[in-house]
């Protein structure tokens, strides 16, 4: 079963290859209980960000679920802005609290530069905020450390300036948009992909070129999305509130042939 399958970091730590992307679901009941849905349907990844202003109704949901602590994988980011070695430090410290947790299973750099200001040259900024997470790391107060939304470019500085390969790199990835150049840079230095928005951000749930593919395996096409990604070797995180969806997103135990992902390449 797909949701007890893991890829394993370049550290050794387990990562299950589906979780629950929480990205614009609100505080309060709505993430609440998506994160209850999920947990009690078998999902052991949950992924956050502390600027979806969701953490403390996620962590009262792992709290509440009553499943074991380590067994629950947990992601969440440094706000894209927040750039520098104390920053990082302080809002990994909110991050813990708002979570309730001891332990955080994985921590990005949740963008190379800020929202409002895409593709500023943060280089020094990043290396700061990545060496404070070093360190944190070293704490053991976080199993792996990585960042999101970054290109080779943003990648390099990383590698050149600090100790810690980056264990993930958390992009947008899906039938249609690849990243292929990061993909690659990526994998030649084993960071694994984490695929956000498989669904394009339900921009592809009705595509007719996915639908041929989807009745041949009598799925529905944000299941073929899913299939896609994870038979590229990305971790898939898709998001929804409504706990049917959440339940089919994760019915992804068939196989794409090669000639159906060739096909799908070509979108």
């Amino acid at each position: 079963m797909i949701l007890q399958e893991t890829y394993t970091l370049s550290n050794g730590v387990e990562i299950p290859k589906i979780g629950l992307g929480t990205w614009q679901v609100p505080e309060g009941e709505d993430a609440y209980r998506a994160v209850t849905y999920a947990l009690r349907n078998g999902y052991r990844h949950i992924d956050t960000a502390a600027a979806y202003g969701n953490e403390q109704s996620i962590g009262k949901a792992i709290k509440d679920s009553g499943i074991p602590r380590e067994e629950i994988f947990v992601t969440t980011k440094l706000p894209a802005e927040c750039k520098g070695y104390d920053i990082a430090k302080e809002c990994f410290e909110k991050s813990l609290s708002d979570l309730g947790l001891e332990y955080i299973d994985l921590y990005l750099i949740h963008a190379p530069w800020p929202w409002d200001k895409w593709g500023m040259d943060c280089t020094e900024g990043n290396i700061a905020s990545y060496k404070a997470m070093e360190e944190i790391y070293q704490s053991k107060k976080v199993r792996a450390i990585g960042v999101s939304n970054f290109e080779p470019k943003h990648l390099q500085p990383i590698l050149d300036e600090c100790s810690v390969v980056p264990m993930c790199n958390q992009i947008n990835f899906h039938i249609g948009l690849r990243q292929e150049e990061t993909v690659d840079f990526c994998k030649q230095e084993k960071i694994q992909i984490i695929a956000y928005s498989p669904l394009a951000s339900g921009g592809i749930v009705d595509d007719t070129y996915i639908k041929k593919i989807a009745e041949k395996y009598q799925a529905t096409v944000p299941q073929v999305c899913i299939r896609y990604c994870l038979q590229k070797g990305t971790v898939v995180i898709p998001k929804s509130t409504k706990e049917e969806r959440i339940i089919a997103n994760a019915q992804v135990d068939f196989e794409l042939s090669d000639g159906d992902m060739a096909y799908l390449d070509k979108k």
